[in-house]
């Protein structure tokens, strides 16, 4: 009966979804105090209930009951037991399920840290956060129950997607739907200020530290979906501009504006309409990227590819709660202006740029994944939009970005006041530049035209990241968390910036046919290919090659790449083997068998590509750092503070 209790706690759910949407907006709104103080059960009851549920599915596929149509056609009785736990959120269902169960751990998260804050404020983003339960619970129940029954029930399960039979596919989703529903707290806390009319500087110091969070989580996301594709698909890439992988991209860019924008709304008072619209847009691309991955409108090795008219429920449920949103903002507008102002200098203008540069970046990225998907409907054939697009077009908002964000970290508030950085600016910009020609021409001797520009402003982030810090502890002046994560994040991003840089401009890579015996050479690099041999694993069988490598004449390893077939799907599967040597990635893959005892063998020499992952995570880390700056941890406001209103012809807090 568990799938049964499955189902129906889905639907108590909804109920509870229903409620706290409904008591969450309409108590404030009429000043009902009950309907107010019912909000918090609603949240404690639909997150029970929703536990209770993926429990339930978590079960049955541990116990392979194959009488429900969800494992039967994503699992089997020979897969091991962590990929039975994990297939949970193997496919369309299950992995909307896991959607689900996270926004309602982020409902429990924003519930007990809204509980000192106004209460008619905490209860308005409890409501916008149920109105979003609600629509996802509903479209499941009405499309994609995971509890479906099979009469009579298989024999055996058709087997989870090999692919995903991976450790950090396995965990990768999980931490990408933490990222990508976060910002469904962004979104309604600016819900919440409009329907409050309290866009002010609390609003932004009360979002913050949620919306920082979401974004490190999806920092993360990427960074693992990045790492599996490189080492798990053969083809040795970090990045393929894939449309599932531009799906969580976008938000991430938007977020990364977003938590830039909130800084200033914080600090000045500024930026505010600026804000909501970006917490508006962060929210909205990740509904997009739902729709995306579960529509099947676009082919994607990442994507379920769901029924289509599954996503037009999605699409229809982004344009309620976009155009809804989109209303309250054009409804508040009036509120929106302030009387402070800053010079073209200041740091707000830094940030301001970066921000629209950002935008801009995400637009492209929107453009050249939506294109094929517009010309097959308008009937103007198949159109391929890949790296010829994507890397000349994000290059174009992300260098000047760069630039910028150096500059940036020296400027002032309000006034910039950058002739008085003078001094430090060209310090930092001369190491940096010495840093960047050592790396291009000295260590590897060759690159692209843009190799020591880019290499150039990865040092320099790094550098301009640590004047302050350093200044402030030369001063004996306390460092805030706030300030220790911006630092963090930002040298995260100095290390991708390098490794991207290097891996771009020096990668060597060559295919080649090889027998027993025979030898290539990469670079550096010997690889004696030593054969093949029949392996066995748990519910697949395969080949594993022996490849000695060398370096300069002298032995470094012996590499074990494997070509996989899986027993039920007969899908094979390709396990590169990856080394590490000073600095760089040895990457070697085994490709198809050509007869004559010849193998078809991809070998790739990548320098500082373990960096872009690293950074990644740095820069997460530094989010995580942030987001606990005790400043955001606000004393409970009084419920009788003013709200503005248009009729007050109130500006805002201009700090």
């Amino acid at each position: 009966m568990l799938p049964e209790l499955g189902h129906f706690a889905l639907i108590l759910a909804m109920l509870l979804a229903a409620l706290q949407g409904f008591f969450g907006i309409a108590g404030p709104a009429l000043g009902r105090d009950r309907w107010i103080a019912a909000v918090t059960p609603a949240v404690a009851g639909q997150f029970v209930m929703l536990a209770t549920s993926v429990a339930c599915l978590i079960t049955s596929f541990v116990n392979n009951d194959f009488s429900v149509l969800y494992i039967a056609e994503n699992s089997n009785s020979a897969l091991p037991l962590f990929y039975r736990v994990t297939a949970m959120w193997g496919a369309h269902e299950g992995s909307l399920l896991l959607w689900i169960f996270l926004l309602g751990c982020w409902t429990v998260a924003v519930a007990i840290g809204v509980s000192r804050l106004p209460n008619r404020f905490a209860a308005r983003v409890l409501g916008v956060l149920g109105v979003v339960s609600f629509g996802f619970l509903l479209f499941m129940l009405a499309t994609s129950n995971p509890f479906l029954r099979l009469d009579p029930p298989a024999p055996d399960g058709r087997d989870l997607n090999p692919i995903l039979q991976d450790p950090a596919l396995a965990i990768h989703p999980p931490i990408l739907y933490t990222g990508y529903v976060g910002f469904a707290v962004a979104f309604a806390f600016a819900c919440a200020a409009m329907l409050e009319g309290r866009m002010d500087q609390m609003w932004a110091r009360w979002t913050r530290p949620w919306t920082t969070a979401a974004w490190a989580f999806l920092s993360v996301g990427i960074a693992l979906g990045s790492w599996w594709a490189y080492y798990e698909l053969g083809w040795g890439g970090y990045w393929f501009w894939d449309p599932v992988e531009n799906a969580s991209f976008m938000p991430w860019l938007v977020g990364t504006a977003l938590i830039h924008s909130l800084a200033v709304t914080d600090k000045r008072g500024l930026f505010k309409s600026w804000t909501l619209l970006l917490s508006i847009l962060a929210f909205s691309l990740s509904l997009l990227g739902t729709f995306l991955v579960r529509s099947g409108v676009l082919v994607s090795v990442h994507s379920f590819a769901a029924d289509p008219t599954k996503g037009i429920f999605i699409l229809a449920f982004l344009c309620i709660m976009i155009g809804g949103a989109l209303t309250l903002y054009a409804w508040r507008a009036p509120l929106l202006k302030s009387q402070a102002g800053f010079d073209l200098g200041a740091r707000e203008s830094f940030l301001l740029f970066n921000n629209i540069l950002l935008v801009i970046a995400a637009a492209t990225v929107l453009g050249g994944t939506m294109a094929p998907l517009i010309s097959d409907s308008l009937g103007l054939g198949t159109l391929s939009v890949g790296t010829p697009y994507f890397n000349p077009t994000f290059m174009l908002s992300m260098l000047p970005l760069l630039a910028l964000l150096c500059l940036g970290v020296h400027a002032n508030w309000k006034r910039g006041r950058l002739t008085d950085s003078k001094r430090t600016l060209l310090i930092t910009l001369v190491i940096a530049a010495i840093t960047g020609v050592i790396i291009v021409y000295g260590v590897y001797s060759n690159g692209k035209v843009l190799s020591p520009v880019a290499a150039t402003l990865g040092a320099w982030i790094i550098l301009s990241s640590l004047v302050d810090p350093i200044d402030r502890l030369r001063r004996k002046l306390s460092l805030s968390r706030s300030v220790i994560g911006m630092t963090v994040a930002h040298i995260g991003l100095g290390m991708f910036v390098l490794s991207v840089t290097t891996v771009e401009s020096f990668t060597l890579e060559r295919d080649v046919a090889l027998g027993q015996g025979d030898t290539a050479t990469v670079g550096n690099y010997e690889f004696r290919f030593q054969g093949v041999k029949p392996i066995e694993g748990a519910n697949y069988n395969g080949v594993e090659g022996t490849v000695v490598v060398t370096r300069h004449g002298f032995p470094t390893s012996v590499v074990h790449p494997q070509k996989r077939q899986y027993w039920v799907q007969r899908q094979v599967t390709t396990e590169a083997s990856i080394e590490m040597h000073h600095g760089s990635n040895v990457f070697v893959a085994l490709g198809d068998e050509l007869g004559a005892g010849k193998w078809s063998v991809r070998f790739q020499i990548r320098p500082l590509v373990n960096f872009l992952w690293l950074g990644a995570f740095v820069m997460a880390l530094g989010g995580g750092i942030a987001a606990t700056d005790k400043r955001y941890r606000t004393a409970r406001q009084a419920e009788s503070a003013p709200v503005t209103s248009p009729a007050s012809g109130a500006t805002g807090v201009a700090g």
